[in-house]
């Protein structure tokens, strides 16, 4: 009787729980069998082992084979298992040490030659490898990837008969980070005319972290504007880009490792699906939301979305994350976005413009807006009305506006100030940092209550001003909320619905 036991990892959300990899030999007639709540990847791995086992030149035992991969009630998908798979079987038959397999973790799909195949998920596995003490190993193609995990001890290998020579990942060369791509230079904020209100809310947003609804006419530059912010926000911290790989990691469309320090910039079609924008599937994987996490995420015609979709957006822009549920299965992902969203005022998209061309009538106007729920909008900390702008301030020979280097320099002292006070930025002030931040002067007091009760704001929008006002003071490097700053930050929760047709 022969029995090994090989660590591995599965991959439940941006999770990597451990898996025993239990392998058993005992007599009867040949057979391999895999327990343990294997999908049908995992299950076929048994003639993938097979082959790769024969072709590295060991002998695959003709005994009767009993795979567990535990814990029992925990479902495993995808490849990655195949390797510690064939190494139990090895060193279950005596053919390679069974205790050089101690302190160790492997991760690899082999095809039927032995060669190792990159799998996903590779980022969250070596962390949680590192926490616990072990190393790990994974095919040469996840390297780049594992070396994002500074301090981390990962081991490369490119075939199975490799991994066994360097058992333990004592003779395996580690793993190493690819060369770092010159980052794109974002689009700049001098590039765009005008708009002086715009432009000051999206450094408000940039400075506190917070939402941006923008309503204005076709050609306004909603699109142009949304895209600058980028360039406004500093550069990731090394915890908030490791968070953000490790979501890019297990989506299934890779991780460019040369990038991953970059903010993400997500702007997907509003004919996008609940599930694409979510999350889901099954397994359930990261969505456009998570995608963003500390970045921004860009939903333009935001009236022309589902509602159902849009309803989804609810929980995260208020609690930073989304639990993806399926039958048998949930996983929980990161969705700490920046939103900013941009939509036309009516169906026709002129209502309120001087040239009078709206033909909308005001029933067709309210059921437009009423595609938007109050709770959704509420959620929105600035609302931006835009208008049209004169030819005269779209000559190209007009001054630049102010760069978006000059902008961020502000935002970073802004933030700066923020985390040294609470260790958050203001959009994510509880209800403790409010009362300890955000205090107000009597006037200032009776000057929020009074066009709170005239606007009929609710009491989280009401919280949503006080925050940007703590942003605006922040940005004045003033200690106390000011009336101006109180007054811009009302400003920016007036209705943007037009009262009727055009």
């Amino acid at each position: 009787m022969g029995l090994a036991l090989v660590h591995s990892r599965a991959r439940a959300g941006v999770h990597a729980p451990p898996v025993q990899v239990e392998v058993h030999l005992s007599g009867g007639l040949p057979s391999t069998q895999i327990v343990g709540l294997p999908a049908a990847a995992v299950r076929e791995s048994r003639d993938r082992v097979r082959a790769a086992i024969l072709c590295a030149q060991f002998e695959y035992p003709q005994r009767r084979i009993t795979i567990n991969l535990a814990p029992a009630d925990l479902p495993k998908d995808g490849g990655r298992f195949d390797l510690p798979i064939a190494l139990g079987i090895l060193a279950a038959s005596g053919q390679i040490d069974r205790e050089a397999l101690a302190g160790c973790e492997f991760l690899g799909e082999l095809g039927l030659t032995g060669e190792l195949r990159p799998v996903d998920g590779v980022l969250p596995a070596v962390l949680a490898a590192a926490r616990e003490g072990r190393r790990l190993v994974v095919p040469a193609g996840s390297g780049a990837e594992a070396a994002l995990a500074g301090g981390a001890q990962a081991y490369v290998a490119r075939t199975l008969l490799e991994a066994c020579a360097g058992l333990g990942g004592r003779n395996l060369p580690r793993a190493e980070a690819g060369a770092v791509a010159v980052p794109e230079a974002p689009p700049d904020m001098a590039d765009v005319r005008g708009q002086a209100q715009a432009r000051r809310a999206l450094e408000v947003a940039a400075a506190g972290g917070h939402h941006v609804l923008m309503s204005g006419p076709p050609g306004c530059g909603k699109t142009l504007l949304a895209s600058r912010l980028p360039g406004l926000l500093p550069e990731a911290s090394e915890a908030e880009a490791l968070e953000t790989a490790a979501v890019a990691s297990t989506s299934g469309r890779g991780l460019d490792a040369a990038r991953w320090r970059q903010r993400p910039w997500r702007s997907p079609h509003h004919g996008a699906s609940a599930v694409a924008l979510a999350g889901g599937g099954s397994p359930p994987r990261p969505g456009e939301i998570s995608l963003a996490h500390n970045g921004v995420l860009f939903l333009d015609e935001l009236p022309e979305w589902s509602r159902a979709t849009l309803e989804m957006l609810r929980e995260p822009l208020e609690s930073g994350r989304i639990t993806v549920s399926r039958a048998g299965r949930s996983a929980e992902f990161p969705a700490r976005f920046q939103l900013v969203a941009a939509m036309n005022p009516c169906p026709c998209g002129w209502a309120g413009d001087p040239s009078a061309r709206c033909r909308c009538t005001p029933d067709r106007i309210l059921r437009y807006w009423g595609r938007l729920s109050g709770p959704l909008l509420d959620r929105i900390d600035l609302h931006l009305a835009m208008a049209r702008l004169p030819p005269a301030q779209l000559r190209t020979d007009a001054p630049p506006g102010e760069s978006s280097r000059t902008i961020r320099l502000r935002v970073e002292a802004a933030r700066a100030r923020q985390l040294q006070r609470s260790g958050v930025l203001n959009a994510h002030l509880d209800a403790a940092g409010l009362a300890a931040h955000c205090r107000l002067a009597e006037s200032e007091q009776y000057l929020l209550e009074s066009v709170g009760e005239r606007l009929q704001l609710t009491a989280r929008s009401l919280h949503r001003v006080l925050r940007v006002a703590r942003t605006i003071a922040d940005l004045d490097g003033e200690d106390g909320i000011g009336g101006a700053h109180l007054a811009e930050a009302l400003g920016y929760r007036m209705p943007l619905a037009p009262p009727g047709g055009g």
